[in-house]
């Protein structure tokens, strides 16, 4: 057993690695991926130790990147694309969309997508629109698509292990301001603590459900230790995989609670939160105490970054939904 306090940041890094060591079909590709190692970092050293044929420097072009990657996925490659900021990602939706998406079931199941679009997502780190956006909901409602996204450490190395090795394409959201957040686990371990596409529940509790995947976490567990001071017991789920929607783990708890708080980065209209708050409701509607209560973005163009902070869910505004929930 090796524990390590290891980042985010660098446990993507050391995923990609261990899936590159272990297929030699596993290439990356990417702008500034190779000698630079990434404007994060994520893929530095890479390009030195497997060379420039497995870690590839693209131009300037997401469209090209992805469609790159759909060529040599039809040759038998699992190419792991990089995404250098959310935003950046339109260029290619519509390859993503058109024709990623679909291949597996245009090709009547013979054509495989073994395909990962990394995306680091979320505001948070001080830039403007185009650089801290939510498009996940874009990608979760697109069939053919699977889509996940991390939170700590030790699932960005699993998860990004885990994601290679699907056969069908994932969209792998990478949350940039935790990016430098640390913490403990065996980076020796022979196998992953949970499925790619499981929830988890970080944090038991018997008042509130609270809900939330990638950089909400952290801030909702905050909020849960805040609230357990004021004698409120929290239940916290990570639910790591946007589609498919591991509801059944959403449900259970919230037959246990009563309440169910879900939290994104996204603006509110029509993004994850309010899909789990239907099936919620169609699934639980004689358990839930009060309304599934959302705690989003605003429904406005991604604001400076001057003002970032009133836009992205906090402590203070996690806390307020809680009560919300708590007083009906």
């Amino acid at each position: 057993m090796a524990v390590e306090k290891v980042t985010l940041g660098k446990s993507i890094t050391s995923g990609l690695r261990k899936a590159m060591e272990r297929d030699p079909k596993v290439v990356l590709i990417g702008e500034d991926i190779g000698k630079l190692g990434g404007v994060f970092r994520i893929t530095e050293g890479l390009q030195k130790d497997f060379g420039e044929d497995r870690v590839i420097d693209s131009p300037l072009a997401e469209s090209g990147i992805v469609g790159t990657a759909v060529g040599m996925a039809l040759r038998g490659y699992r190419p792991v694309c990089e995404i250098q900021f959310d935003g950046f990602v339109y260029p290619a939706f519509d390859q993503i969309v058109s024709q990623v998406a679909k291949l597996h079931a245009r090709g009547l199941g013979a054509v495989k997508m073994p395909m990962v679009i990394r995306i680091p997502f979320g505001g948070g780190i001080g830039s403007p629109e185009h650089h801290s956006e939510s498009p996940e909901a874009y990608f979760a409602h697109t069939a053919g698509l699977r889509t996940v996204a991390c939170s700590n450490p030790e699932d960005a190395h699993w998860m990004i292990q885990q994601a290679i090795e699907c056969d069908d394409p994932v969209i792998f959201f990478e949350p940039k301001r935790r990016y430098h957040d640390r913490a403990e686990y065996d980076t020796d371990a022979g196998s992953a603590p949970r499925g790619l596409f499981d929830a988890h529940v970080v944090r038991a509790g018997t008042d509130v459900t609270l809900l939330g995947y990638g950089p909400v976490v952290k801030t909702m567990l905050e909020a849960a230790a805040a609230a357990e001071s004021e004698g409120t017991s929290i239940e916290v789920i990570d639910l790591r995989s946007l589609s498919p929607l591991p509801i059944a783990t959403v449900v259970e708890s919230v037959r246990k609670t009563g309440r169910l708080v879900c939290v994104q980065e996204a603006s509110s209209f029509l993004g994850m939160a309010s899909e789990i708050s239907a099936q919620v409701t169609e699934q639980c509607f004689y358990d839930l105490e009060a309304p599934v209560i959302r705690v989003a973005g605003a429904n406005i163009p991604y604001p400076p970054s001057r003002m970032e902070d009133d836009f992205l869910p906090d402590l203070d505004r996690i806390l307020d939904g809680v009560d919300r929930a708590l007083a009906y």
